[in-house]
């Protein structure tokens, strides 16, 4: 399993971004025996107004970005097309510890409509406490969301990253509330979820690095053929990426079709070496990423 001392995850610090308006719209490993922990946030309207509050314009700053043409293999540029992956990846934004984080995360086809996919460590610091003031905003660009931000109310994540924080596991599914009586999927589709992957298929990778030469507003990506960890130290496979903290949880994208920006989640930005800043490693979806993924969509 890979050693977390000579690791590094990718949420980062929040450094502030979005105007939120109120009302607006796996396995990693292979044992079904996978327990998986969920967390219910208490659907109170107060709560959801104190985070909506909480995240002001203020603590989201917008900066200018670079732009880039979009292309199927590269290890790190913008997202300057459109299609449905800029609307159904977004920045995620919650508290932990006393500290504002970011990362990324993506919706996915569900039952409830509801379901959103990230990487563990952004909804629980392993054997740590949960988040708090937790919401997703959805095709974030440049300080705002036009589909508004949509707060958790339960979050699901294997037991083997819950209680060990093991990274072969790092991966949770978001069920969230409604925003103004619209599921989130309804406004921004979702992409389809597949199991046993990536493998060596073609995959982009989503997110929203902050750190380095990226400032966290706009969305980026990278491209290639994920392989295995030649050194064996960890079950998931790497994909040569120089997004940076804050491209945490975003989702890995097989089959992607430019055309139309859609494509298989099958991982989720996880962790880097610290000695090897050069390539993203994302936990393979197994059964018990399946599993969290099932007690999601029927929540």
């Amino acid at each position: 399993m890979a050693p977390r001392s000579t690791g590094f995850l990718l949420a980062t610090a929040a450094v502030a971004t979005v105007a939120v308006p109120p009302g607006s719209a796996a396995d990693a490993g292979a044992s079904a025996a996978v327990r998986v922990v969920t967390h219910e946030v208490p659907l109170d309207p107060d709560l959801e107004r104190h985070v909506r509050r909480y995240w002001t314009p203020e603590r989201m700053t917008a900066t200018a970005a670079r732009s880039v043409p979009p292309r199927t293999t590269t290890t790190g540029a913008l997202w300057t097309s459109h299609g449905q992956v800029a609307r159904t990846t977004g920045k995620v934004f919650f508290s932990s510890g006393g500290r504002d984080f970011l990362c990324s995360a993506s919706t996915v086809r569900s039952a409830n409509r509801d379901v959103v996919v990230t990487a563990g460590h952004c909804v629980k610091a392993g054997r740590g406490a949960w988040a708090e003031n937790w919401i997703f905003v959805p095709g974030y660009r440049d300080g705002t969301g036009p589909y508004g931000g949509f707060t958790a109310r339960r979050m699901f994540t294997p037991d083997p990253w819950s209680q060990g924080g093991d990274g072969d596991y790092d991966v949770a599914m978001v069920a969230v509330a409604p925003s103004g009586g619209r599921h989130v999927v309804d406004l921004t589709g979702g992409q389809r979820i597949a199991f046993g992957g990536p493998d060596g298929r073609r995959t982009l990778a989503f997110g929203y690095p902050s750190t380095g030469a990226y400032d966290g507003e706009r969305l980026a990506y990278c491209g290639g053929r994920p392989a295995e960890d030649p050194r064996g130290e960890t079950t998931g496979h790497g994909l040569r990426c120089d997004l940076t903290r804050g491209a945490s949880g975003g989702p890995w994208l097989s089959g992607f079709d430019p055309a139309t920006g859609t494509g298989v989640v099958t991982s989720v930005s996880s962790f880097k070496f610290a000695d090897d800043r050069g390539t993203m490693y994302g936990p393979r979806f197994g059964e018990a990423v399946r599993r969290i993924y099932e007690r999601a969509q029927h929540s």
